[in-house]
């Protein structure tokens, strides 16, 4: 493609200028109606924020995406740039990015009449027109707006009177562009009231200058809901300059939280050919989130971040990954007991409340872990709860009773896969109770299913479970109340 490099030429190829906002919506159009998908990697949000997102774009709307951490905000900001043109002409030099049709600076101005047709014009991709600041207690009106530079000043030998001493901030440097603030409750109310006039009025003042700078942008900010939030809030004249505040949600089911961390979850080619997980062990991590954003000792205010899933994917994966290589083994299949592996993920993502904190974080996550296999429980086997209710014949008697006679297991994350089997098939009625429920299984799903009825089983209080660092260990619940000589580092779940 032939571009123009000067100003005659850009005018005799017969460019016309578009707003930013103009382009969005244009280019959303064209998506739209050849059916492409223009934010593509978001998943859940199909039916509920990107149709209020797409109509707030053709409206030509400023943004303000709401919502708890981890609900793909930022993610969604940046994929804005796909729906800006691919390139747009710019004079060459411009601090501003301005459009060579219409300079809105004094040097430019004056340049484009000293230098008419023969103006030069660079041309700017999309990539380069994306502005992204973090809102933090130390961000200052110079940082976003500008100041006057000394020493611009003095090298340049200008008065402070001349415009020319003048530093532009961030936001006046993403003219032409789309300008993001995450986290906008972070920014103190003194500068949130510096971008009344960028929104209202699309003009900027620096020190006294009388600037009118018809700044061309496409703000879009970020913020968790104002009372979920101790550090501040949006101050109510900016909220009501923000056109289109877009509420955000977590997945509404595990099938779309499984796609988010498909996608997400950073694991090594290599990794993903030597080790298997199973579809279980991705729903029972899942459904950990699930437990923990509806759990009595997560703070629900703060939310439970889609990052808890990733996190704890990529751990359990490694948890194996460490196993198979003390074994010596060349292959490796996820295990309930990997996920014993995942506990520091889970306390680096969820916000306790004073009870969760008296627990203390690794009971939690333990704790989370038990409620998402007894969700998912009912789904692969008879809930015992109903079994109980309706009288009817306990499958899980002649496993249970094994237990009652004083006999008891041990799994843990570096027992090896001969050991792994012998251990659970030395268990009278495991085998066959899966069997029963689950005739197709293979082996290695057989296998699963048997650890996975053990975790379920303690869960309904028909077994017990301690837990501790990276073992587990299953036991008679009665024997084990009336022992009571368990070790003080010990959990019991």
């Amino acid at each position: 493609m032939n571009r123009a490099k000067n100003l005659g030429e850009l005018i005799q190829s017969g460019y016309r200028s578009q707003t930013v906002k103009e382009e969005l919506r244009n280019n959303l159009l064209r998506f739209l109606k050849q059916g492409e998908n223009p934010f593509p990697g978001i998943f859940g949000y199909e039916h509920t924020v990107i149709p209020q997102l797409e109509r707030a774009i053709l409206a030509g709307h400023n943004l303000n995406f709401l919502g708890l951490r981890g609900q793909a905000k930022t993610r969604m900001a940046r994929l804005l740039v796909n729906l800006l043109d691919e390139y747009i002409p710019v004079i060459e030099g411009s601090e501003l990015n301005e459009d060579p049709l219409h300079p809105i600076t004094e040097s430019s101005i004056k340049r484009m009449k000293e230098e008419g047709n023969a103006l030069p014009v660079s041309w700017l991709h999309r990539s380069e027109r994306y502005t992204e600041k973090l809102a933090t207690p130390d961000v200052s009106v110079a940082d976003l707006i500008g100041d006057i530079d000394p020493i611009k000043a003095a090298n340049l030998k200008l008065s402070f009177s001349d415009s020319g001493v003048i530093h532009y901030g961030l936001v006046p440097r993403a003219n032409r562009g789309i300008f993001v603030i995450n986290e906008l409750p972070d920014l103190q109310s003194r500068i949130q009231v510096a971008l009344l006039n960028i929104l209202q009025e699309g003009d900027i003042q620096i020190r006294g200058f009388k600037l009118r700078l018809a700044l061309d942008l496409q703000f879009v900010f970020t913020a968790n809901p104002e009372d979920y939030t101790h550090r501040g809030s949006i101050i109510t004249p900016l909220k009501d300059r923000i056109e289109s505040q877009i509420l955000t949600h977590y997945p509404h089911s595990i099938e779309t939280s499984r796609k988010i961390t498909d996608q997400e979850a950073r694991i090594r080619p290599e990794l993903k050919e030597s080790i298997e997980i199973p579809e279980l062990i991705k729903d029972v991590i899942e459904q950990l989130a699930v437990e923990g954003r509806r759990s009595e000792f997560v703070d629900a205010k703060s939310g439970v971040s889609a990052r808890l899933t990733v996190m704890a994917r990529e751990l359990a994966f490694s948890t194996a990954e460490w196993r198979m290589i003390r074994n010596g083994e060349t292959h490796a299949i996820l295990r309930m007991t990997d996920l014993l592996g995942i506990v520091p993920a889970v306390n680096g993502k969820v916000e306790l409340v004073y009870e969760g904190d008296r627990e203390g974080p690794a009971k939690v996550a333990h704790h989370l872990l038990g409620k998402s296999v007894k969700a998912l429980f009912p789904k692969l086997f008879p809930s015992p709860d109903r079994i109980k209710r309706k009288k009817e014949t306990n499958p899980y008697k002649s496993i249970i009773e094994w237990f009652s006679e004083g006999n008891s297991i041990e799994l843990t994350a570096l027992l090896d896969q001969k050991s792994f089997t012998e251990t659970l098939y030395s268990v009278p009625g495991l085998a066959t109770c899966v069997q029963t429920f689950h005739p197709g299984a293979s082996e290695s799903e057989r296998l699963l299913l048997m650890e996975f009825l053990l975790f379920g089983l303690s869960e309904f209080s028909l077994l017990s479970r301690f837990s501790e660092q990276d073992e587990v260990s299953f036991r008679d619940i009665l024997g084990s109340m009336l022992d009571g000589n368990e070790d003080e580092n010990e959990s019991v779940y």
